[in-house]
């Protein structure tokens, strides 16, 4: 029997507790059809919901979550399924000390008694702040990545993708993730053949890789530089047109290197990143919301040269711009080219 210890804790997605278990549960079908049939025994999988109080804790969405036990970091596991938080701004979470080091100091204890550690989307944060991520691989939420990046820079970050797995760590980006995840956790302790067979029966893709075509390529957070806000307004009022950054500077009546260095302390970017992401964000705008041209996409964003629009496009999202809107396109209408 395999131990999967799920540790749950007040402000979880609920289908995050729900979602990994039905797949357990898949398997364990499938895994029991495969016994009767090879007349011999298989893998099974047995789980258990924890808290660190081992009473019931409350979703996100003001869901009551029954657990089976309190979290004993000294109990035996196979696999720990770490919950994600889901909140907005992660100072929130990253500030509840007594929470976050009580499961930090237990994640710890189960990493070095051998057990698999499985984290998705902002669960991550837990791994991090438990330090087990220094030095190793992860992914997390893409609208976290920046956010964690700053948090924890000793982290290989990998934030396009959907999985990353090193050392018994188990990464996953998104929030739907934790259907991979709990595959994945499948693959490791009863083989591939059944991994297989249990996302096939559940329709969850695992041969999604990258994140990329999901994430906005601009972060929203706002500054407090004038000087900036007035150069972002002028690039979106010149999307078409050619960008010199020269160009930009005298309009602005200030020097290049004075623009690129404000420009990089107030986004994080370089002004031509930035407005390369600008671009492909208005692009899969088009893209999304109506049948159109890649012809008139590529003009609208400026690239009069649509080779060099498509390469941008894919490298950005992981997608060439027809299959991006054949992906996530609202309206019917006949199908691009690209």
């Amino acid at each position: 029997m395999i131990t999967i210890r799920i540790w749950v804790y007040d402000g979880i997605l609920a289908s995050g507790v729900a979602g990994p278990i039905d797949v357990l549960n898949a398997a364990n079908q499938l895994s029991a059809r495969e016994a009767a049939r090879r007349r011999q025994p298989v893998p099974r999988f047995a789980w258990r919901v924890e808290s660190l109080d081992g009473e019931p804790v409350k979703a996100a969405s003001g869901q009551s979550i029954s657990v089976d036990g309190k979290i004993d970091p000294r109990k035996r596991a196979d696999a720990i399924l770490v919950t994600a938080p889901f909140f907005s701004n992660m100072d929130e979470f990253v500030g509840q000390k007594k929470l976050v080091n009580a499961l930090a100091a237990a994640l710890r204890r189960q990493h070095q008694a051998g057990a698999v550690l499985a984290a998705y989307c902002t669960g991550n944060y837990l791994l991090a702040e438990a330090g087990l991520l220094d030095g190793r691989v992860a992914t997390t939420h893409w609208a976290t990545a920046s956010d964690f990046a700053r948090r924890y820079p000793r982290v290989e970050l990998r934030a396009s993708e959907i999985l990353t797995a090193q050392d018994h760590i188990v990464s996953g980006g998104s929030v739907t993730s934790y259907l991979n995840l709990a595959v994945r956790l499948v693959e490791m302790f009863a083989g591939e053949k059944l991994a297989a067979m249990t996302a096939k029966s559940l329709l969850i893709d695992m041969n999604r890789t990258s994140q990329a075509s999901y994430a906005k390529l601009l972060d929203q957070q706002g500054h407090a530089d004038p000087l900036v806000a007035r150069a972002q307004q002028r690039m979106e009022a010149t999307l078409e047109q050619g960008f010199r950054l020269s160009d930009l500077a005298a309009w602005l009546a200030v020097s290049e290197r004075t623009l690129n260095r404000r420009f990089k302390l107030a986004v994080g970017l370089a002004p031509l990143t930035y407005l390369q992401n600008l671009r492909i964000e208005v692009a899969k705008q088009l893209l999304e919301s109506r049948p159109i041209a890649l012809e008139t996409v590529s003009q609208r964003v400026g690239y009069g040269d649509l080779s060099t629009f498509r390469q941008l496009f894919k490298r950005k999202t992981g997608l060439s711009p027809s299959d991006y809107q054949r992906k996530f396109a609202r309206a019917s209408g006949p199908d691009i080219r690209g």
